[in-house]
């Protein structure tokens, strides 16, 4: 077994990006730490700092979160030490996916972000995945970040309708 708890840590971070099929939300991992209270928030991020730095984990950053994939390196890894984490633990990792994988994976699917561009305006960006592949990518530019904020807004909340209008008109139907 394990003795020193960060090594624990990591191990447990790339179990869980194992089981998944779509990236995952530091506050979604930050989410299974600290409910079941296996360690602090900053000892958690530092956790997942160290697997980005030895290429264990991807980070892809939008404005609002950071979302975590496993890397090939990081599988290889897992492989040879997953034996290292109790049963009890894998358990608790599964029932907490098992319990929220639809929302997790919701959460993840459908992003929105904007930035300010060259123009000094500001480009929205709108996606929206289906595990890892993209199903749709739309930027569109807006002169202010008000706009900016309500497009991403609406977005979230409106995506399907959104998606659905455009996968009409192009199909002709």
């Amino acid at each position: 077994m394990i003795s020193e708890p960060m090594t624990l840590y990591k191990l447990m971070i790339l179990a869980m990006l194992k089981r998944v099929k779509f990236p995952l939300a530091n506050s979604q991992i930050s989410d299974f730490f600290l409910e079941n209270e296996y360690t602090s928030y900053f000892t958690l991020q530092q956790a997942i700092s160290e697997l980005i730095e030895t290429n264990l984990i991807s980070r892809e950053s939008t404005r609002t979160n950071s979302l975590y994939q496993l890397t090939r390196q990081g599988e290889e890894t897992l492989s040879f030490f997953v034996n290292e984490i109790s049963p009890a633990i894998i358990e608790d990792i599964e029932e907490y996916l098992k319990k929220n994988k639809v929302r997790l994976r919701n959460e993840v699917s459908v992003l929105a972000d904007y930035y300010k561009n060259t123009a000094n305006e500001y480009t929205v960006h709108c996606e929206i995945r289906e595990g890892r592949t993209q199903l749709i990518e739309l930027n569109v530019s807006v002169p202010d970040k008000a706009d900016a904020e309500k497009m991403c807004s609406r977005w979230q909340r409106c995506n399907q309708s959104i998606y659905s209008f455009i996968m009409k008109e192009l199909l002709g139907n």
